[in-house]
Order: C-alpha cells, then structure tokens, then sequence
C-alpha cells in the first residue's frame, strides 16, 4: 500500500462507504473530501466531515499507519493543528491532540477493493507504451474530450512558462519575445537551442534596423550563426562576407560557432541554412509581425503571413559551396502549421491571459482546432490503441498526456486511469 493511493481513495472517495465509523465507534459521514495539497503541510485542506452529530470544517492528514503522525513529527507543527481526521491505512496506535483528546480516525483497511488496488500496481509497473495500455480506449468518448480540453489548456500553460522568460528579458517588448520564440520554433527541435541562441546573439531592434534589406539581413543572420567563416567560391556568399565583416565591426557582433548547427540525418529542406533563409525571408516581409497576428486574421491568411519569398541563391542551393536542383524552398504547409501549434498559439494564449483580454485566448483554441493533427511516432501511438485526433488541438493534448502523465504514471491524477479504477469493481465505488 502506499500513501499516493491513499490520497486517491480519499479524494475521490473509492471505497466502500457504508457504515464508516471512527476507530472510537462514533458515526462518521464525508460531506466533503477537501482540496488535495501538493506541498508541505496537511494533505487535504477544507474538508468537512459529521461524527455524530457534529459538521467539522478542517484538514485531513492521511497516513499508512496512524503511528507515523509522530514519526514525521507533526504533534510539534502548529501546521497540523487543525486536523479534523486522520485517515490511514492501519490504525496501530492511537494519536492525540494538544489537549490530550484522541484525534478522530479512519482506518481504510478491508475497506478498499483489492481488485482497484491491483489495477493501480498493474498501472504502476507497466512496462507498455503507456501504464494503462490499450484500456485508455475504452473511456467513454465524451469523457475524453473533456479531458482533452483540459489537456490542452494545461499544455498551453506550461507552454507559457518560456515565453514569459522571454518577456522578462525583453522587459516586457511583445515583438522582441515572439522574435525569440518564433527563432528557436524555426529550428524544429534539432536545431531549437542554435536557433535561439542565433535570435539572442542578434537581437530584434538590430534586425529591425536591416528589415527592408533582404541580403543585409541574411549577411547579419548567417553571420551571426558562423556560416560564412570559411573560404567560399560563389559570388554571392563572398558578397554575403563582405557585407557581415561590415555589420560585425559597425555593431559590434560577435557570433556563434558553426559546429552547434546539426546537419547529419537531416532532409536538406530542414537544413540550418534553409531555415535561416526562411528566416531572413519572413523577417524581410514581415514588420510587426505579432501585431499583425494579434489582428486575428482568418487561418489562410494568417498562413499567407509566414509565406515569404527567399532571395534567388536558394532556389538552387541547400547549403553554402555546393549547387542543387533547382526548388522552392518556402516554408511547406506542414512547417507553418507546425509555428502555428508551437508559438502563435501559445503566444496568443498568453497575451490573452496577461491582458486580460478573452479574444487572444479564444482564438489561440479556436486556431488549434482548424490545423491538422500532427503525425508523428506518438500520434501513432495514440491511434494503435484507439484514440485518433482530429485537429493540432487534440494532438497537442495527447502530447501533455503522454508527457505528464502517462511518462511519469501519474494515472491517479488521469481521468482514463481513474475511469478505469472506478470501473474495476462498480459495485464498490462511490465516487
């Protein structure tokens, strides 16, 4: 037995409720199991309870066994004076208050079913893809989606955590951050730390400055990410040289190192220098570019925003020092979508939230909602077991499931783990 599980048979109450009774005899009903407390102090806080006769209002401490309340020294914490009840698992000694009273007790044992038991050990030692395996497709459909919703918003949330670290570095300047964010978006994961550090290395009113100037600003950004320090043949990066030596002493840059760029096992249109490219050519077309997002355009239009034309080198190169085909290499539908899910939305979602403006906040929702699912190795996952997304939205809330709950079996705080708890043996909860 552990004291998590016992935290989750309080709170929601699954197991068998009938005749509870104090370990003194007395009658004892819950009208209310308390907000559960993540941090120190009582683990349920404004709980109420009748003994006999009485309501309590108070906390609840919950234990394995009763004699562990002086094992973790709370008879001295004035935080677990007002400790209505002590639930435990075994009541081995009894505990008293500052008065010399005996503390109100539950003992749960014989009380919780041990077939919920062994489904929660069988979540917890799961060796499957996620703890509950393929039974997270037997949740009812609209108990699903209301747990996605909530899914999502979480991830959002959490999502929030680093713009409003970028927001604190440039003191609040909403363009500067999306810059930011939106730099470290562009390198799709393998390339996201190059990519930000590239953004911090050059900062947004520099670039700001070069706006109007494509090849200025290409020189600034391949320079700055250390793309131009060998020897090149082509005319145009020599061009490109000239230009950032320029730049570097006017303003005084210092740049990066060429290794911290990754190019092996890439496709050549993920290739770092495609994507500063694509870079210099969004920044070159776009001047304000969070403001014009926060217009909430229409979802064509607001793609046609990260639609830019790149100068003409790239249309037959990958890469400095060597020809390709010629192609294009804009941004493709799946590459904008992906800036859409990962930093307009939650830009949107946390601008809203900051201003205390709704509309930001909707559309950033109502804007997953329109985009497709994305399709990866977990995506996948999800649809072998049943559970097929149908909008970026969804995918991005079976992303938070997987990630902070099922990667780190917090099934008790799942809606599937608890459904399937529940549902274990019916006749025994009462939730």
């Amino acid at each position: 037995m552990t004291e998590e599980f016992l935290h989750y048979v309080w709170k929601y109450r699954n197991f068998d409720l009938r005749h509870l009774q104090t370990t003194e005899g007395e009658s004892l009903e819950i009208l209310r199991p308390g907000e559960h407390n993540s941090d120190s102090g009582p683990d349920f806080f404004d709980a109420r309870i009748r003994i006999g006769q009485t309501v309590w209002a108070g906390n609840v401490e919950i234990h394995l066994r009763s004699s562990d309340w002086n094992r973790h020294f709370h008879q001295s914490n004035p935080a677990y004076n007002n400790i209505i009840l002590h639930v435990v698992h075994e009541s081995d000694q009894l505990i008293f208050d500052k008065s010399g009273k005996p503390f109100p007790a539950l003992e749960l044992t014989g009380r919780i079913h041990p077939d919920v038991y062994r489904k929660y050990l069988s979540f917890r030692d799961s060796p499957h893809w996620i703890p509950c395996g393929k039974q997270a497709g037997e949740i009812s459909n609209g108990l699903l989606e209301l747990w996605l919703e909530r899914l999502l918003v979480e991830r959002l949330e959490r999502k929030s955590a680093r713009i409003a670290d970028s927001l604190a570095l440039n003191q609040n300047d909403w363009e500067a951050s999306f810059y930011t964010v939106l730099a470290r978006n562009f390198g799709f994961r393998i390339n996201s730390l190059p990519f930000e550090m590239l953004a911090k290395c050059t900062p947004y009113t520099l670039l700001s400055h070069y706006r109007d100037n494509l090849f200025q600003l290409e020189a600034l950004l391949f320079g700055q990410a250390g793309m131009l320090d060998d020897y090149f043949r082509e005319p145009y990066v020599q061009r490109l040289q000239s230009e950032y030596r320029f730049l570097a002493h006017k303003h005084k840059l210092k740049g990066m190192e060429v290794s911290l760029w990754k190019f092996l096992r890439l496709r050549p249109l993920n290739f770092p220098t495609v994507r500063i490219a694509q870079f210099a050519g969004l920044m070159h077309a776009s001047e304000h570019l969070f403001s014009k997002i926060l217009e909430l355009p229409d979802l064509i239009t607001l793609k046609k925003i990260f639609s830019s034309n790149l100068s003409a080198f790239w249309s037959k190169h990958y890469t400095f020092g060597s020809d390709s085909p010629e192609s294009s290499k804009e941004l493709g539908d799946e590459s904008v979508e992906n800036i859409l899910i990962n930093t307009v939305a939650p830009f949107l979602f946390v601008y809203g939230r900051t201003k205390g403006e709704g509309s930001p906040v909707d559309y950033s929702i109502e804007l997953l909602s329109k985009i497709k699912p994305e399709n990866n190795h977990i995506i996948r996952h999800w649809k072998d077991i049943g559970i097929v997304p149908d909008s970026g939205g969804r995918s991005q809330a079976l992303f938070e499931l997987k990630e902070s709950y099922c990667g780190p079996k917090r099934c008790l705080e799942c809606v599937i783990g608890r459904f399937l708890l529940k549902n274990e043996v019916k006749d025994t909860t009462n939730e």
